[in-house]
């Protein structure tokens, strides 16, 4: 597996990264679990991403993998109100026990990354939620603070001094932060994680959607068909079911900018899917330019923003 520099973090990441909602939201059950983490860490993907607020999935992660805990760069996500924990939603107080309950959970003694999850622009403004985030890696409990997020709150995150990574939407119907945020995200040398780079398998119907994901998947399969984009017009032939999964992640790892893809899966054929589209290495820079040209056609007035 590929590996980049991730930004100035000084780490080295692969290119591929396990998703953790899944696992969490669907109640995978410890053994499947483990057995896609494992797959995923002997293949050499070496990022983890997970967040306080998927039910189980920190758990999860902690007890299949920490006992190879210095195998992988482990990111998750903090700041949203939570039934165990005392404290407002992006309050300092909440923040500070959300990090030491992640660690405990996650079965580790620090965070790669802590991010905060999705806030608001003012959040972020107001400044405390971040300083709660450089506290605890002033206290050795996190390495790097960081952003999950899109649009005009990413755009601000990025001129943070204390934020050195950014998690953001990036696939072939959510292209806005590929224009703006990650460009200048890129000359600050803040590390990128692309989150949703299989657009939520747009190209399905939206009766095949899992519950968890129908909100973000109806905003891109609509916007995928108003693009009208054919796998076939672009050289691709075989099976759609396969076709559109590598069609979509290679186009998401064909940006340098991006550094890493996040996928998160349920299923172990699906994880080895993964690695082997990873492998194959970014598109043809013609089709990348035919996928952004029609993007572009469909939303010519560019009010397609990042999914949040």
């Amino acid at each position: 597996m590929q590996k980049v520099a991730f930004g100035k973090t000084g780490l080295n990441i692969s290119r591929l990264g396990f998703g953790g909602a899944p696992i969490g939201y669907l109640k995978i059950d410890q053994d499947r679990a483990g057995r896609i983490l494992h797959l995923l860490l002997d293949s050499g993907v070496n990022l983890i991403d997970t967040a306080a607020s998927y039910p189980g999935s920190e758990e999860l992660i902690g007890s299949a993998v920490g006992h190879r805990r210095d195998q992988f760069i482990l990111v998750s996500k903090c700041g949203s109100a939570l039934d165990d924990v005392d404290g407002a939603a992006w309050s300092p107080k909440l923040i500070a026990a959300t990090v030491d309950r992640s660690l405990r959970k996650l079965n580790t003694d620090r965070l790669d990354v802590m991010l905060l999850h999705s806030c608001d622009l003012k959040t972020l403004q107001r400044g405390d939620a971040l300083a709660a985030l450089v506290k605890a890696r002033e206290a050795g409990k996190i390495r790097f603070a960081g952003y999950s997020g899109d649009n005009e709150a990413a755009a601000y995150a990025i001129t943070l001094p204390d934020v050195a990574v950014l998690e953001t939407s990036v696939n072939v119907t959510d292209q806005a932060n590929l224009r703006t945020v990650i460009p200048r995200a890129n000359q600050a040398g803040i590390g990128i994680l692309a989150k949703r780079p299989l657009a939520n398998a747009a190209w399905k119907e939206l009766t095949e959607q899992p519950g968890l994901y129908k909100s973000y998947a109806k905003t891109y399969y609509d916007r995928l068909r108003v693009m009208k984009l054919n796998p076939t017009n672009l050289g691709f032939a075989g099976p759609m079911d396969a076709v559109w999964p590598e069609l979509a992640m290679r186009f998401t790892l064909s940006h340098p900018g991006v550094h890493c893809a996040i996928i998160g899966t349920t299923s172990p054929d699906n994880a080895r899917a993964n690695i082997a589209y990873a492998q194959k290495g970014p598109l043809p820079e013609d089709v990348v330019k035919k996928i952004e040209q029609v993007y572009r056609a469909a939303d010519p007035e560019g009010k397609w923003e990042g999914q949040t």
